[in-house]
């Protein structure tokens, strides 16, 4: 690997890490992210003649960090400065926090209640993770430009009202965790069924969401963080059998469970038993439990369908969705036969809030399929397929209507 493939890959890992750190140090969130490119930069430029330092992320915080304190002593001649903050910043060591620590710091930070629900999200989703603007409106149902007006208040917000970058206190953090929560949750999403791209899975994300949750447990081992943990190591020991050998979609009922992943299977399902066993659970741990009932099903067939439908039921009540009504009736397809839950498909439909979404419209194909309706199976894998922006996706859509023609 040539060293700017190895800067490349670094950057793709580490970047995130190194701007969460800025943003501590510096307390500026656009002031972050040109240091973050001058210190990139600075790399591209050094690193070929004076060789890649033995601590490549403390060595792109410290001159990020030296070059952000460059950038305001040149604007220091045109605009007033705080010295005092100045000096405190030149004084600072980088490394007296830990930086691994940087990352939920700064989650905490964009989850301020000063900002709005969906700000606070959003900024999570774009600053702490980096996803683009479009991956997060996505994820929102919303315009692109709308979610980028959305970021920029936020950041404005958390400068002008001073929001401190630090984990909160006890009585505090429990108030923001909901939040936090919905973050890591999305985040993970995004990396588990990508929201557009060539590949169905971002393993990044996943890693990246997982480890975000444990550090999350490890501060506050709150019953929904444990069952928000459980969730994610559930969903992802399938990873390996998620797809083909050559990147084709594999559903659940057809994946080979030999290659899921037990150990992972063996956390969530003790982290799910704890988090229900608190009797004080939420929405994550019954999506975990959910997902644990598929786990440790031996096969397809066996598979508890009545059960996980009155887990979906416990759910809707708990924390009523469109997609959580969609899941469910697959489920009631699953337990009672694709014509008890078309209807009840039909009828979401109805209501307009799932017409963007393609899964619902796959869904609906499928169970159209299963009943020898072939017209409105095609017409609904046909909707999915204008919507669905995955290539995995998109290949198994053309596959059913290819499947459908013969």
């Amino acid at each position: 690997m040539s060293l700017r493939e190895t800067i490349d890959a670094l950057y793709r890992t580490e970047s995130r890490r190194v701007f969460a750190t800025l943003v501590r140090l510096l307390g500026d969130f656009d002031l972050a992210e040109e240091a973050l490119s001058e210190a990139f930069r600075a790399a591209l430029e050094q690193w070929p003649t004076q060789g890649m330092p033995g601590n490549p992320r403390a060595w792109l915080v410290s001159t990020g960090r030296f070059k952000a304190i460059d950038a305001i002593r040149r604007q220091a001649r045109f605009a007033a400065v705080d010295e005092v903050q100045l000096e405190n910043l030149e004084a600072e060591d980088p490394e007296a926090h830990q930086i691994e620590d940087d990352r939920l710091r700064l989650v905490f930070t964009c989850c301020h209640p000063a900002l709005a629900p969906d700000a606070q999200v959003a900024l999570t989703l774009r600053e702490v993770c980096g996803l683009k603007t479009e991956e997060i409106a996505h994820a929102f149902f919303t315009p692109a430009p709308t979610l980028a007006q959305r970021i920029v208040r936020a950041k404005t917000k958390i400068r002008d009202a001073r929001i401190p970058y630090e984990v909160p206190g006890a009585r505090e953090l429990a108030e923001r965790l909901d939040a936090v929560l919905r973050v890591i949750y999305l985040v993970f999403n995004e990396g588990y069924s990508a929201s557009s791209g060539e590949t169905l899975t971002r393993a990044d994300l996943c890693g990246e969401a997982a480890r975000l949750a444990r550090l999350l447990v490890e501060l506050l081992p709150e019953p929904e963080a444990m069952g928000l943990l459980a969730l994610l190591l559930l969903q992802d020991s399938r990873r390996s059998a998620r797809t083909s050998a050559s990147g084709d979609l594999v559903l659940l009922e057809d994946q080979d469970r030999r290659l899921w992943s037990r150990e992972l299977i063996a956390e969530g399902v003790a982290l799910v038993e704890r988090a229900l066993g608190s009797r004080r659970f939420g929405p994550y741990s019954l999506q975990a439990a959910i997902a644990a009932v598929h786990a440790e099903a031996p096969s397809a067939a066996a598979t508890d369908w009545a059960q996980i439908v009155a887990l979906y039921d416990v759910l809707a009540g708990m924390d009523p969705s469109p997609v959580v009504e969609l899941n469910r009736a697959v489920a009631v397809a699953m337990r009672d036969g694709p014509g008890a839950g078309l209807p009840l498909i039909d009828e979401l439909m109805k209501k307009g809030d799932l017409e963007h979404y393609h899964l619902a419209h796959a869904a609906r194909g499928d169970l159209c399929r299963r009943l020898g309706r072939k017209e409105d199976a095609a017409a609904s894998y046909t909707r999915a397929l204008l919507l669905a922006r995955q290539a995995p996706e998109r290949r198994f859509l053309e596959q059913r209507l290819a499947a459908l023609k013969k």
